[in-house]
């Protein structure tokens, strides 16, 4: 499939879980790769403990069996997506964007909300 086309609409995926709700952070992830493989363009925003993703080694930590690799997905998003951190998120768990893999960033609600309001974006949250 070629890259985003205007029959392709830009995805946000959302994910508000982490280790303890794997399954749904996995789904989150693959569903967000599984997208930019699609040539969709993707936004991925990782909230509560979904944070942890996008700081270095974590996602390593954690498997779930018949899912592919979190580690294999947050590199595919980083790559050819844009991944964002909670700006409260991040803060509740001291983190700083020295902390986060490049090229993620933190930003606020204000921005989640200015990219799902675009009338051609889809937005799913996990």
């Amino acid at each position: 499939m070629a890259h985003a086309s205007s029959t392709v609409r830009p995805l946000v995926v959302k994910i508000t879980c982490g280790a303890e709700e794997l399954e749904r952070l996995n789904q989150g992830l693959t569903v967000a790769a599984t997208a930019l493989a699609a040539g969709a363009e993707v936004s991925l925003w990782l909230t509560g403990d979904a944070t942890w993703v996008a700081v270095p080694g974590r996602a390593e930590e954690l498997a779930l069996p018949h899912g592919a690799p979190l580690a294999d997905l947050r590199d595919s998003l980083l790559a050819g997506a844009s991944v964002t951190v909670c700006g409260q998120c991040a803060a509740r768990r001291d983190l700083g964007p020295e902390d986060l893999l490049e090229p993620a960033v933190i930003r606020g609600a204000a921005a989640y909300v200015e990219e799902i309001l675009r009338p051609d974006v889809q937005a799913v949250v996990y």
